[in-house]
């Protein structure tokens, strides 16, 4: 080989380097490195989590293209969805396919090399409600439900990134109180299919408020960057709990029963997107943060059905319940980045508000009857922290309990259920942990075929008060030992982050406080904690 041929390959494989450096870079630096949700080491060895089998869906107006089906994307194959559908129906070539859409499909799945999306190994289920002009809650509903339905009906998350305004609800004098027939339609559906549900926060004056007033759900604001973090509540997300808006507000924009509709935030300002014709432009809003949130649940999903393969002790298929994925994900979030020495949880970044303010200077740190804050719910995802929280499996409180972990469980009413920590807690150090459970909506299923159609509707049976404790482990009686609380009376989610006060042995206590349906109530539990070593 001659000298100057030897010198152009040399050339050649650094210039090759050297773009594969700068391209490792760019993604460090986007809403899927270290300074957005963390999600890329979980791609990487020994994790190798791409979301591989897991089903995941989307609902909205319109679809993203499918190659060889949409001449739109006759020259991109970066979104590959399993289905695509017109609501109850397969989807007609050529029709319905959105550029929005596309986007937030590529946010999840995308198999681009320079913009891979959050799980792009997962399978994509999407759905078109069609023209909004003709179309309403009730096709919204269908769309959904048929969406559920794929996979043999085994779908882990589906993400809504629209909504309906309140102006076309058809109900006299509608307000935010969770009886829209799409907000009932979302929380039957992740019971009866158990999906869970991630919905794009409301966003602005006038904005797509339904099905944000949801219970069963994850609603998601979105974030901005300071100083290339992404850990500042977009100032384009809706004003937190209505105080300081107009009176007009309040039941249109803002739920009557003065619940706080946001539980996570994650990256959604100047994102990268990829368009349909394989063109990347920046894009805003909550629609491109939800997607985050769905696309870690299939993260997730496939490191649980990996450890149930294998048959590992502290797994079984209730690690698929909707129910505990919101309690992961939610518990597993960043507030208040960890100074090095793990007392607050080895949390990666500090999450301000839209007037700076951090988590411990909301009212939901302040007050047990508030278990999320009005603008960050309960922080800012993170998709490494989930899965750190989601990996030492089911606990239950038969056994003393590790210091991290979770448990799909259920409480009857009057009574209370107690998890004993195995260790003693450092003194200063948080403890976070967080309840969900599901409000109880049945279909008034007027043909008896155990699915929704069009003119049927919902029956709201009420939530269940639960609540929950941490407790000192030598406490005498229930009303003794308490050290924290989350005690709100209108929320399906109480959570927990607060300092442990003293060195000593703890436990936490779910409570069913106050019956309203069934007696026996299933909840989805996850707790972060440190032990002394």
């Amino acid at each position: 080989m001659s000298k100057k041929l030897i010198c152009w390959v040399i050339l050649g494989m650094s210039a090759c380097c050297s773009s594969l450096a700068v391209q490792a870079s760019a993604l460090e630096e986007s809403s899927l490195g270290k300074n957005g949700i963390d999600a890329l080491v979980l791609h990487l060895a020994p994790y190798n989590l791409i979301g591989r089998k897991i089903a995941i869906g989307q609902v909205e107006i319109g679809r993203p293209g499918m190659f060889g089906w949409d001449k739109a994307v006759s020259k991109n194959r970066a979104v590959s969805p399993a289905g695509v559908f017109l609501r109850d129906g397969r989807a007609k070539s050529n029709k319905n396919v959105d550029s929005h859409a596309y986007n937030v499909a590529a946010v999840m799945v995308s198999r681009d090399k320079a913009l891979p999306g959050v799980a792009p190994g997962a399978r994509l289920y999407s759905d078109a409600v069609g023209d909004t002009k003709k179309m309403g809650q009730p096709q919204e509903c269908l769309s959904a439900q048929y969406i559920a339905l794929q996979n043999g009906g085994d779908v882990r998350a589906i993400n809504f990134s629209f909504g309906e305004p309140l102006e076309r609800d058809p109900r006299p004098e509608p307000v935010l109180d969770g009886n829209a027939l799409l907000t009932l339609c979302v929380d039957w559906s992740s019971r009866v299919h158990d999906a869970l549900y991630v919905i794009a926060g409301n966003q602005g004056k006038g904005g797509i408020s339904i099905p944000t007033d949801n219970y069963n759900g994850v609603n998601v604001a979105f974030s901005s960057q300071k100083k290339g973090i992404f850990n500042k509540v977009a100032v384009d997300n809706l004003a937190g709990d209505g105080k300081g808006v107009s009176s007009r507000l309040i039941g249109k924009e803002f739920d009557i029963k003065g619940r706080h509709s946001i539980s996570l935030v994650a990256p959604g300002s100047n994102i990268d997107l990829i368009n349909p014709d394989g063109q990347v432009n920046p894009g805003s809003g909550t629609s491109f943060a939800a997607p985050h949130v769905t696309a870690t649940v299939a993260l997730l999903q496939e490191f649980g059905d990996r450890q149930l393969r294998k048959k590992q002790l502290h797994w079984s298929v209730a690690s698929r319940h909707h129910q505990v994925m919101k309690a992961v994900l939610l518990n597993s979030a960043d507030k208040i980045q960890d100074s090095g020495d793990g007392l607050r949880l080895g949390m990666m970044k500090t999450l301000i508000d839209k007037q700076d303010k951090d988590w411990l200077a909301t009212d939901a740190y302040k007050e047990p009857k508030i278990s999320l804050d009005a603008q960050m719910g309960a922080g800012h995802l993170n998709a490494f922290r989930a899965y750190q929280q989601f990996s030492p499996g089911e606990w239950q409180p038969s056994d003393a309990v590790p210091s991290i972990g979770w448990d799909y469980g259920t409480v009857n009413a009057g009574t209370s259920v107690e998890y004993t920590l195995a260790k003693p807690l450092k003194a200063n150090s948080f403890i976070a942990i967080t309840l969900a459970w599901d409000r109880l909506v049945e279909l008034n299923d007027l043909n008896h075929n155990q699915q929704y159609d069009v003119g049927e509707n919902f029956r709201d049976r009420g939530l269940n008060n639960l609540d929950l404790y941490l407790v000192k482990a030598n406490a005498l009686s229930e009303d003794m030992g308490v050290v924290c609380s989350s005690i709100s009376q209108v929320d399906s989610v109480q959570h927990i982050f607060c300092p442990v006060p003293t060195q000593g042995n703890y436990k936490i206590r779910v409570q069913f406080r106050h019956q309203v349906n069934e007696s026996t109530q299933p909840y989805g539990l996850a707790w972060w904690s440190v032990p002394v070593n």
